[in-house]
Order: C-alpha cells, then sequence, then structure tokens
C-alpha cells in the first residue's frame, strides 16, 4: 500500500472532494476512454446514484459532471471559464470536449439524478454513457468516487479490494498499520516523516518533492488568507453568513487590550479552519486533507503552529505534511475517509488525527507519540454522522472544521504530555471507526435524510 502525499493532498476546488472533485475526474476519465474507442459518438449521457444523487445538489455534482464532461479538471478548474461553458452547453444542448467532435447534452434530460437504491460498489456511484446518432449505447463505465477525490471504476473496485491491494508497496518502509509504522521506525532510528519522505523518494525527485509540498501550503495558506478576507452570503439558499472576516478583526481589535482570556486562542484556531471553509463552501480553490468537507483542519493546525507556538519554522512545514499524510495513508487504507461510506468520523475525525500527528512530530515528538496523538483525536470524533442541511457543506460542517482543528491540537498536547504508551492503538481506533461507520444508517452518511439535515429548518 503506497499513498503519496499528493495524493492525500490534492489542489482542487469546492465544496466537496467526493462530490464535486469526483465526478469532474471521473468525467475526463471517460473522456479519456472514449477518446481511444473506436466508436464514434453523437451524444453523452450520465447518472449519479445514492449520495451522488440525495445531496448532489447541494455538492454542486451536477454542475461538477457537465463540467467534467466539458473537459475540465479540478487542479486547473477556472471558475470564470466554467461559468461560461455551463450557459453555453444549457443554450445549445450540446457539449464540445477537447478531442472530440460535439456531442449532444441536455443537462435537462441526459443528466439523471437517481434516488433508488446505490449502486453496489459503494455509496458514491455514477455511471456515464456515450451514444450513437440513434440514441444507443456504444460506450458505459461506472464509477465510484470513494472520497478525497478518489475514483475508481467498478472494476479497479473491486481489484483494490482483492488480493492484489494486500501485496506490499516497492518502498523502503511498506508499512499498511500504524503497528508496522512503528515496528519500522523503531527498526530504522527513523521518524514517521523521514520514513515516508523515504517511500516518496522511489517516486520523486527530492526537488520534486519538497517544491511540490511548498505548492500545498501555499495554497492552504491562501485560501485561509481569502477566507478570512471574504465577506456575504455563501450560495446554496441557506442565507449562511460568512463569519471568519468578522472574527479576524474581533481578534486583531483584541490583542493590545492585555485582556485576552486565555481561552481565546480557540477562536484562532477555529478562526483558522472556518475561512478555509468558507472558501470551499463558496467553490473556491482548496486542498484535500484529506477531503475538502474537511479541507480546514490540518491547513488551521500549521497555521496555529507557525503564528502562534515559540519557535516554530516554515522549514518543518514538510514534515508536518508527510506525517499526516502518512497517517491519513493508514485511516483510508483499512477504514474510510469517505463521509458517505462512514460518516463525518471518516473525515474531520481522519482530519483530526492528521494534523494531530503533524503537530505533534514537529513539536518534537517521539513516533510512539504521534501514533497516540493520531488515536485521541480520531477516538475523540467516533460515530460523528455527516449530516449536512440540504446537502450543503456548510452546516454543520464549517464550525466542525473549527472544533476539529482544537481538538486535533488537544490531542497533540495530550500525546506529548505522556511517553507514547497507552492503552487503545491507533490500528483499533481505525478498525472501530470502520465498523461504526458499516453499522450506522445510511441516513447519517451524507445522504441529508437524518440528523441536522431533517431538524434544521432549510429554506
Amino acid at each position: 500500500m503506497f499513498l503519496s502525499v499528493f495524493d492525500m493532498f490534492k489542489i482542487g476546488v469546492g465544496p466537496s472532494s467526493s462530490h464535486t472533485m469526483g465526478p469532474m475526474v471521473a468525467a475526463a476519465r471517460f473522456l479519456a476512454t472514449l477518446r481511444a474507442s473506436p466508436f464514434h459518438a453523437a451524444g453523452l449521457r450520465a447518472s449519479l446514484h445514492g449520495s451522488l444523487a440525495f445531496t448532489g445538489v447541494g455538492h454542486a455534482t451536477d454542475r461538477a459532471t457537465i463540467l467534467g464532461l466539458a473537459g475540465f479538471e479540478p487542479a486547473t478548474y477556472d471558475a470564470e471559464a466554467a461559468e461560461a461553458a455551463l450557459v453555453a452547453i444549457r443554450t445549445s444542448r450540446t457539449i464540445q470536449p477537447p478531442g472530440l467532435p460535439a456531442l449532444r447534452f441536455d443537462p435537462a434530460a441526459d443528466l439523471l439524478f437517481d434516488f433508488g437504491p446505490a449502486l453496489p460498489g459503494h455509496a458514491n456511484g455514477m455511471i456515464l454513457r456515450a451514444t450513437d446518432a440513434q440514441g444507443d449505447v456504444i460506450l458505459q463505465e461506472t464509477y465510484y468516487s470513494i472520497g478525497g477525490g478518489f475514483v475508481l471504476t467498478a472494476a479497479e473496485l473491486i481489484e483494490a479490494r482483492g488480493a492484489k491491494a494486500n501485496a506490499p508497496a516497492a518502498v523502503p518502509y511498506p508499512f499498511e498499520t500504524a503497528e508496522a509504522m512503528l515496528r519500522m521506525a523503531a527498526a530504522s532510528g527513523l521518524s514517521i516523516a523521514a520514513m515516508k519522505r523515504a517511500n516518496e523518494l522511489k517516486f520523486h525527485s527530492a526537488a520534486d518533492l519538497d517544491r511540490g509540498m511548498e505548492r500545498i501550503w501555499a495554497v492552504m495558506r491562501d485560501c485561509i488568507d481569502r477566507g478570512m478576507a471574504g465577506s456575504g452570503i455563501l450560495p446554496g439558499g441557506l442565507k449562511v453568513r460568512r463569519r471568519a472576516r468578522g472574527i479576524h478583526e474581533a481578534l486583531l481589535a483584541e490583542r493590545g487590550l492585555n485582556m485576552t482570556a486565555p481561552h481565546t486562542i480557540n477562536d484562532w484556531m477555529s478562526l483558522y479552519a472556518m475561512a478555509v471553509n468558507e472558501e470551499n463552501a463558496a467553490g473556491g480553490q482548496v486542498v484535500t486533507a484529506p477531503t475538502n468537507g474537511a479541507a480546514g483542519v490540518v491547513p488551521a493546525v500549521i497555521r496555529y503552529y507557525l503564528d502562534h507556538v515559540p519557535g516554530a519554522s516554515a522549514s518543518r512545514v514538510g514534515e508536518f505534511l508527510l506525517t499526516a499524510a502518512a497517517i491519513g495513508g493508514i485511516v483510508k487504507h483499512n477504514a474510510s475517509i469517505s463521509g458517505a461510506e462512514c460518516g463525518c468520523q471518516a473525515e474531520v475525525g481522519s482530519a483530526a488525527a492528521m494534523a494531530a500527528a503533524g503537530l505533534a512530530a514537529v513539536l518534537g515528538g517521539t513516533p510512539a507519540q504521534v501514533e497516540n496523538a493520531a488515536e485521541i483525536a480520531l477516538e475523540h470524533h467516533l460515530g460523528m454522522t455527516c449530516d449536512p442541511v440540504r446537502g450543503l457543506v456548510q452546516v454543520p460542517c464549517i464550525e466542525r472544521n473549527g472544533l476539529g482543528a482544537i481538538k486535533a491540537i488537544s490531542a497533540a498536547s495530550l500525546a506529548l504530555r505522556g511517553d507514547g504508551v497507552h492503552l487503545v492503538s491507533l490500528d483499533a481506533c481505525i478498525e472501530t471507526m470502520r465498523q461504526t461507520g458499516h453499522d450506522m444508517h445510511e441516513k447519517y452518511k451524507e445522504t441529508s435524510l437524518g440528523g441536522l439535515a431533517v431538524n434544521v429548518p432549510n429554506c
């Protein structure tokens, strides 16, 4: 099992990695298959299933699918060009993918929200079809958006769950569990970040790895800054007011009063995370960490470290990201980072574990203390449901990231007060999260059919 730091932290577009980025990526993959096929297509169709159908409009899944079929991709997304393309497609009822002829596509008729049973492979399923001049299907593929912007075809999903997925990765430190990670760290004398870096260097040059991580943090940092400067009402109809700017201005005004309560530091932590998730809710550029819905936790904790911890150094951000990615990879491999699969414990809980581990590492923690920090953070998100009001990544998602950041920092601090010896292992906690997600009722897993989504007026 090997998941790169660039798999866990992907630059993309809001509001959802699984519901926005994933469908856009799936559409791009379908276009590539269509270009390589011997068939001559005349039209396109798409159907959304499971969670993609139930919360698709709130997560902009319809827009993402259409734009993906038009050739847009998350990493290079241009909002202005996207809006122009949507208008042209809806007016002409045709779509012009790069490298293909103009194809019939009427969004009102050719994009179906199927509210029946989910597809068998995953809660986030979609089927893309190409048709000939008579409207007969000549090419069809099923895709699953499995969280964090990761997309698999139906065949790939079966393979990933089979024996081949259990083959050790061809890297120096092929840990698939936290127990193996700690064992390899003890044997090698290396930190978790150093082992992760050695694994990354099998696929990237040192210069490319460092530049890539610098780019990840730059996008995260800029997202925080844009969020703290933004104002107005978030899109979607809930009339949620952006709050980060007002909180930031109030905190700055209080700095010189010498009367600030110690707990005010919690407001700074929440501010950074909420700024990111307000940008995400507005459809801005964010970094999956490990998902869009949980994108605020890791950057908030890094910003807290850099701006509020004495002796902090920007040169250690790469170490933070590598450590966090190692923990995120273990969680994804053994459980899930998808809210549609395991609830918000898999999103904000995983993000908090990653952030706690990263902070513990840059504060000088041993591998055992880092693992303990991740476990504490994840343990205290167990059972958290995913119940977004109106399917929007706004309520309770924005504030939830703020509290996730606070929990992550508290978890790192607690772990560093100990020696790394603890009762509940990270592996046991991850397995508990997986089992809890399996047992959780579907209405609490990103379908907006239960919880706050049905008990809060959404109009």
